[in-house]
């Protein structure tokens, strides 16, 4: 009984099998790196060390603004801006923030408020469509709160 071949099996075989499946890896390899580098942020602290000597800051910062009671709600309005609703803040409360892209792949947006009539805040600019993380910011007098949500 004859194989499948019509000639005998030759070194020519094998190496063209070897380049072909190094080839295909090394493309797979390539492929998945470029998806990795291009969707990857960026820096998330410059120095992880300076970082680590504010932590114990950070969390009592966090306590306090935890312990204010205070929450926001954010939503697109139909023109494109932002509009927040802040709960729990005094009268008087400013809001200002940012919008990033969690991908990177458009310009972070300076976002400043107005306050309403009705107690919330719009934006005074649209943001572009897409999904956004907002970082607010609330003050009020000596008061601080901050958060990030996401907004799509």
């Amino acid at each position: 009984m004859k194989a499948f071949t019509t000639g005998p099996f030759t070194g020519r075989h094998i190496t063209a099998i070897m380049v072909a499946f190094f080839g295909v890896v090394i493309a797979v390899n390539l492929v998945m790196a470029r998806y990795a580098s291009s969707t990857f942020g960026g820096v998330v602290v410059e120095n992880s060390y300076v970082a680590s000597q504010h932590y114990n800051k950070w969390l009592k910062e966090a306590e306090k603004e935890q312990a204010l009671g205070w929450s926001a709600q954010a939503r697109r309005r139909g023109d494109g801006r932002v509009e927040v609703m802040l709960a729990g803040a005094p009268a008087g409360a400013t809001l200002a923030g940012d919008a990033w892209h969690p991908l990177g792949r458009m310009p972070d947006q300076q976002l400043t408020f107005a306050a309403q009539a009705d107690g919330s805040f719009v934006a005074n600019q649209p943001l572009p469509a897409g999904r956004w993380r907002l970082r607010l910011e609330a003050r009020a007098g000596d008061a601080r709160w901050r958060t990030e949500q996401e907004l799509r």
